[in-house]
């Protein structure tokens, strides 16, 4: 009887880290993608705004750039339809884009953008 009490015990505790692992890892609410290269002026512009961004939305937001401008990462051109660097292309939780920019993007609006969907900024 106490070994079937004490496999039941080990059972919730492993069942109860799982849960509360899984529910520690949240999910980003937008995807930020930053099409460009570290070798254009406008995409360098972009990195101080991306770095705000990331730090000021925390885990909602995920940020990915890729240099476009190399052959690794070149098939994201294709991936998203970019005709030009920097474009910025967000995504929701499922994956959808919602939004697309080209050219620099000041910090401000995407503050709108990301405020509008309902994100808080940590300030």
């Amino acid at each position: 009887m106490k070994m079937h009490s004490l496999k039941i015990s080990s059972l919730f505790v492993v069942m109860f880290l799982v849960v509360e692992l899984s529910f520690g890892q949240s999910k980003p609410k937008v995807t930020f993608i930053e099409l460009g290269s570290v070798r254009c002026i406008p995409c360098k512009q972009m990195q101080p705004v991306m770095k705000a961004i990331e730090k000021n939305y925390g885990e909602q937001v995920k940020v990915v750039f890729y240099d476009v401008w190399t052959s690794e990462q070149k098939p994201f051109a294709a991936k998203y339809g970019i005709k030009l660097i920097p474009t910025q292309v967000f995504l929701d939780e499922k994956g959808k884009e919602f939004f697309r920019h080209e050219g620099f993007y000041p910090e401000k609006e995407i503050d709108k953008l990301l405020q509008g969907k309902g994100l808080k900024p940590r300030k």
